[in-house]
């Protein structure tokens, strides 16, 4: 199974930009989408489906035109689970879950901390849900929790790590949660095959940071440790250009 997430910053602007030729190339089973910014009553959902992706579910912000998040299935999946069940959560459409027979498999926009307030949102948000996915696991062991954490791990992660150690996505209270997530149970997959660095999923807008690779890599496949020995592949797609995020990808047998 080939699985791809992908932060799109709009999938209205990703369309326009060669998504679906893309989506046809790279020929995942599964994609997660993060920040579509869009309700699928705004999208032609016929172009996805045309791209071989007959299953595609969708789950928005209340606010229209911001976060949300999708998955695109080859095959029908035997549950969708939208949202988390809490509230303040499930009003911003940050995640989005299908139930295979023996994997399931999530869509996650974690919130950025682009000020005090959201920064404080976004450390609820990620105690929320470590303990929503601590129960999870008891009944699901099987998870592959796909997306954008907007929170860099260790220094390899980023292109300036002395000079960004104050900054949201890199601070030390973030990397320590990123940290405890991963061993409460999971697998950084990309990290599991790869320790090289200037190996980012995101780059700002400005100073021509993409074409200098001053990234950061904010976009994760953690893998259920029980899924470990069917582990085959993961890398990161950065010549895929519909967004300032790129591509990544897991396989699992």
């Amino acid at each position: 199974m080939k699985i791809i997430s992908y932060n799109v910053n709009g999938i209205r602007a990703a369309l326009k930009k060669g998504f679906i030729e893309w989506l046809q190339q790279a020929d995942p089973d599964v994609i997660c989408i993060q920040e579509t910014k869009a309700h699928k009553e705004q999208l032609d959902l016929a172009v996805f489906e045309d791209a071989g992706y007959p299953f595609h579910y969708w789950y928005s912000a209340e606010k229209k035109g911001y976060s949300s998040v999708a998955i695109l299935s080859k095959t029908e999946p035997k549950h969708i689970e939208y949202g988390t069940g809490i509230d303040y959560m499930d009003f911003e459409g940050r995640n989005l879950r299908v139930d295979f027979e023996d994997v399931s498999i999530m869509s996650l926009y974690l919130p950025s901390g682009t000020n005090d307030a959201r920064l404080e949102f976004k450390f609820k948000y990620m105690a929320d849900f470590q303990q929503y996915i601590d129960n999870l696991k008891e009944e699901i062991p099987n998870l592959i929790i796909c997306g954008d954490y907007n929170i860099c791990h260790e220094e390899i992660d980023i292109h300036n790590p002395k000079g960004l150690k104050k900054t949201s996505g890199f601070l030390p209270v973030e990397r320590e949660w990123i940290g405890g997530f991963i061993n409460n149970g999971f697998i950084d997959s990309f990290r599991h095959f790869n320790s090289e660095p200037d190996q980012y999923s995101w780059w700002s807008y400005r100073a021509n940071a993409r074409n200098n690779n001053k990234g950061w890599r904010l976009d994760y496949a953690m893998v259920s440790e029980s899924l470990k020995d069917r582990l085959t592949r993961a890398v990161i797609l950065q010549d895929a250009k519909h967004s300032d995020h790129c591509p990544i990808v897991v396989e699992i047998d």
